[in-house]
């Protein structure tokens, strides 16, 4: 009997996703968790794996379409078995369960495109990395929800052999940054169009996402900036007393960390700047989940998401930035990972800018930028027995930009926390 390949809900407020590229024809065989289908959702690419062996039948959607989840994709069987000429139609729509008990359920009980019997559902993570290791699934015990193995466990299960391949190391720029933009933004695409006016690049969809976005940012929204600058010889000499420290533990202390702490506590102190504008009135956001913009090369750019950082630890911090960070270069991100934010921080310093006036990435408040940390000759004050006096020092400084909605901010508030996030910065203990 022919096996159905499903359009999997790949998050938990993900209702659609688009078709990007189908990596098999109709007609070739295909092997049980072999990268079968590309499917983006939120500038997330998802390889959705075989749910089994056999020949691709039919293809029931196109390239660029875009389909709910639990939509049927294809069908797989052997060769000269029978299969439906059209997809049938979805009996349980993702968008209209949404809040609804019974709906969710049984979007639950349909068939995944990576769900294998006995052993649940399996990541197009875990697929990938089952196939290139050729690990047999069923011999690992799941550690995950409901005994759902994990990339975790996999790696385990290597390590008792073969050592799993290690995470590409990630390269601080000069300011010890980790969204820095690689060498692969420079090169030239791949792929291009020839015509009497030059070379055109075609638009991929994560370049097509942020178009959009963008647009729509400025046409939604005032954008006003301000900009501070910030002493940060507390920050330095505190990474540099504690770096070797985390190391030690895995953890890369970068000045990211200090940066995206100072600024979740801020909004603590601050919480309209934590905000979204509706047709009811403005939204405060309870939780700080705040959004690192990360350079993908020519592939675009990406926005993961620490949910709760204003719960966060430093050492916590740090942790979730070198985790989103590295698998959003290796494109293992989930669509949740990029879901939720409602504030955003952008490092363009890390090629060398000293300051920006960047886009709101909507429908959130505000976004911060981060410049470039150069050491400047600067005007200070010192204190001593016969009272204050000016002199001149050199300190490691950093430009700091906010650019808010001026339908939620007045520049007075904009200020008042951007204050805040300086003042955590130069009082650093």
């Amino acid at each position: 009997m022919a096996t159905q390949v499903i359009m999997p809900q790949l998050g938990e407020s993900v209702v659609e996703g688009t078709v990007t590229k189908w990596l098999k024809a109709e007609g070739e065989s295909v092997e049980e968790f072999e990268p079968l289908v590309e499917v983006n959702t939120d500038k997330v690419d998802t390889e959705v794996p075989a749910p089994a062996s056999g020949t691709l039948l039919k293809l029931y959607v196109d390239e660029g379409e875009t389909v709910e989840a639990g939509r049927l994709l294809a069908m797989i069987g052997q060769p000269g078995e029978e299969v439906p000429e059209a997809p049938q139609p979805v009996k349980h729509k993702a968008a209209a369960g949404a809040g609804n008990g019974k709906a969710k359920a049984d979007r639950a009980s349909q068939p995944d495109a990576g769900r294998k019997k006995g052993l649940g559902f399996i990541s197009p993570v875990v697929a990938r990395m089952a196939a290139e290791h050729d690990v047999d699934l069923s011999s690992i015990e799941g550690s995950g929800r409901g005994g759902r193995i994990t990339k975790k466990d996999v790696e385990a299960h290597l390590a008792k052999g073969a050592k799993a391949p290690a995470a590409a190391p990630w390269e601080e720029a000069a300011s010890g940054e980790l969204f820095r933009p690689t060498e692969e933004i420079f090169k030239k695409p791949a792929k291009t169009v020839s015509t009497e006016q030059g070379e055109v690049v075609p638009l991929n969809t994560v370049r097509k996402a942020i178009a959009e976005h963008m647009v729509r940012s400025k046409h939604t929204s005032p954008h006003v900036t301000t900009v501070m600058e910030a002493d940060l010889s507390r920050v330095v000499r505190h990474r540099s007393e504690n770096k070797a420290t985390y190391a030690r533990d895995g953890i890369q202390l970068t000045f990211s960390a200090y940066f995206v702490w100072a600024a979740a506590q801020a909004l603590t102190e601050v919480p309209i700047v934590n905000s979204s504008w509706t047709d009811q009135g403005v939204l405060q956001h309870r939780s700080v989940n705040l959004g690192m913009a990360v350079s993908l090369g020519e592939r675009g750019l990406i926005v993961p998401v620490i949910k709760g950082a204003e719960a966060m630890s430093l050492r916590g911090l740090a942790q979730a930035i070198g985790d989103l960070a590295v698998r959003a270069r290796q494109a293992e991100l989930k669509p949740d990972d990029v879901q939720g934010g409602t504030f955003t921080i952008t490092n363009h310093g890390t090629s060398g800018s000293l300051f920006a006036t960047p886009i709101i990435n909507q429908p959130q408040c505000a976004i911060l930028g981060v410049g470039a940390i150069q050491k400047r000759v600067v005007a200070v004050e010192t204190g001593g027995p016969d009272g204050v006096t000016d002199s001149i020092a050199v300190r490691p400084m950093v430009y700091l930009t906010l650019t808010f909605d001026h339908r939620i901010l007045d520049g007075a508030v904009a200020d008042h926390y951007l204050a805040k996030v300086v003042g955590r910065l130069e009082a650093w203990t």
